[in-house]
């Protein structure tokens, strides 16, 4: 039985020679294609165990991917393939003319010797597909680094090159299915299990917070979690508070608990942020560490302060203006060679771009591209990504500043795509600013009795943040108090607050 790829042009990816001067086919294997599409013609049954396999594309000779996709048609119409019913589709395909035309499909099923191969038929088939693509990849990515493109620089023509071999890595796997409920059963029981035995009770990645840990059992695998609020409200503070208290249980129990972090910061540098968990870990406010304005002393807290940080598996990331396909890609390649990786840390969410090259004319759904893209390498890595996002200026112009879900910049779809949205806000930094004036013609007793209670409430307010869990697909939603060290930029658990009852 002859072939018709014996009479079609050259296919993608091409013939090429190697280092001998040999010519090079590319790898395919006619006989197990012509197999498996015999078999199918005879049993429609076994499409079954190929469909989630194989594309039509995945077929080395063009023709032979056509059949398969007429017969997929047929199959999931509910009707019978086979070369009666798929006669009248290929009766005058002059694709088929060399090889007898429509009777190439007789042939094709006359000659099926078993039926009982046919997945290792599909798995051999899709190797080959997968061989070729690399070599067309390769291909390209040579002629790629050929072009002097200035707007394409050497490392953006890596990061495509590295998210299209991810991807290729991924083409054919198998989805999920079906997973029955007893087996979804033990997996939760053995969740819950592992957080009993635990001290503090966490299903997730412990964000260090006592307060917070208990409303929402940790940072939970597969969630994409909004932390907004308005500047100067300490959003990557808390954001880099919870990014060290995972890695630092991590060191500390040994793997038990916590987790490794990667950090992606579009907005401050390393050092920026190194010069922060310094000072934090130090004691020593980081805005003296930056101006030298630090003691002898100082250096000795450093050392010891260094000598830890330097071991905790806190990994950051601080390219400007990264995109989200990038920011995807580097998550990857992070998780393969750190296995410990277990939480992304995003400062900010505005700050990614989209894959779109005409991102001024809809920002709207770029930033709806960068959420769902954030969600989907949540639920891909398996782990929670915790995105900053900042807040409309509507908040400003209301007498009550306690955001919304309403003030979330740019796009509905962060909060919906979000599993749990948390904000920011600390009354103390709007009440400093709103000291009374006496009024034109005020009683001086009313002024003292208004400025009083404006003294009373900044007592009650100052050093306290507010962390509003605004939504949350898998739990309560409600406020937590914090400490808030403005010195050290640094947040902590709220001693009398940790017996309230939540």
């Amino acid at each position: 039985m002859s072939s018709p790829a014996q009479n079609l042009p050259a296919l993608r990816a091409v013939s090429s020679q190697d280092p001998t001067g040999a010519v090079r086919t590319p790898p395919h294997n006619i006989e197990a294609e012509q197999a498996l599409l015999g078999a199918l013609l005879v049993n429609n049954v076994i499409y079954e165990k190929v469909g989630e396999i194989l594309e039509p594309d995945h077929f080395y000779d063009p023709v032979h991917g056509r059949i398969f996709g007429a017969i997929a048609t047929l199959i999931n119409r509910g009707q019978i393939a086979d070369p009666k019913t798929l006669r009248g589709v290929f009766d005058n395909d002059p694709a088929l003319t060399a090889v007898g035309g429509a009777n190439y499909l007789v042939d094709l099923a006359a000659n099926v010797v078993t039926i009982f191969n046919v997945e290792d038929y599909a798995q051999l088939i899709h190797d080959l597909h997968l061989r070729r693509e690399l070599i067309a990849l390769g291909t390209d990515v040579v002629n790629d680094a050929f072009q002097q493109d200035l707007d394409k620089p050497a490392t953006s023509q890596i990061e495509t090159a590295e998210a299209k071999l991810f991807e290729l890595a991924r083409t054919g796997e198998s989805d999920r299915g079906f997973v029955k409920l007893d087996k979804a059963l033990t997996v939760s029981i053995k969740l819950a299990e592992e957080a009993h035995k635990r001290d503090n009770h966490i299903t997730g990645v412990t964000t260090g917070f006592a307060d917070m840990d208990r409303k929402m059992g940790g940072l939970q695998s597969s969630d994409l979690i909004i932390l907004a609020g308005r500047p100067s409200m300490g959003k990557t503070a808390l954001a880099t508070n919870i990014a060290f208290n995972a890695a630092h249980a991590y060191l500390k129990s040994n793997g038990q608990e916590g987790a490794g972090v990667a950090f992606f910061s579009l907005e401050m540098s390393s050092e920026q942020l190194a010069t922060r968990l310094l000072g934090d870990f130090s004691s020593v406010p980081s805005d003296k560490i930056r101006r030298g304005e630090v003691k002898t002393e100082d250096f000795t807290k450093f050392v010891e302060a260094s000598q830890v940080l330097s071991r905790v598996p806190l990994y950051i990331d601080d390219t400007p203006g990264l995109s989200v396909a990038a920011l995807r890609t580097r998550a990857r390649r992070l998780k393969r060679t750190v296995p410990s990786l277990g939480i992304i840390v995003i400062d900010y969410l505005q700050l990614l771009r989209g894959t779109g090259t005409r991102r001024e004319e809809n920002r709207v759904q770029e930033v709806s591209e960068i959420t769902r893209g954030l969600k989907i390498l949540a639920k891909e890595l398996n782990i929670p990504v915790l995105a900053l996002s900042q807040l409309s200026r509507a908040v400003e112009m209301r007498e009550d500043k306690t955001p919304l879900l309403a003030d979330l910049r740019e796009s509905g779809s962060i909060e919906q795509d979000a599993d749990v949205v948390m904000f920011v806000y600390r009354e103390e930094y709007y009440h400093a600013r709103s000291e009374p004036t006496r009024r034109a013609e005020e009683d001086e007793s009313k002024f003292n009795d208004r400025y009083s209670r404006w003294m009373q409430r900044g007592e009650e307010v100052t050093n306290i943040a507010d962390v509003i869990i605004a939504k949350q697909r898998h739990g309560p939603i409600g406020t937590i108090k914090l400490h808030f060290d403005g010195q050290f930029t640094r947040f902590s658990n709220l001693e009398r607050n940790l017996d309230a009852n939540l």
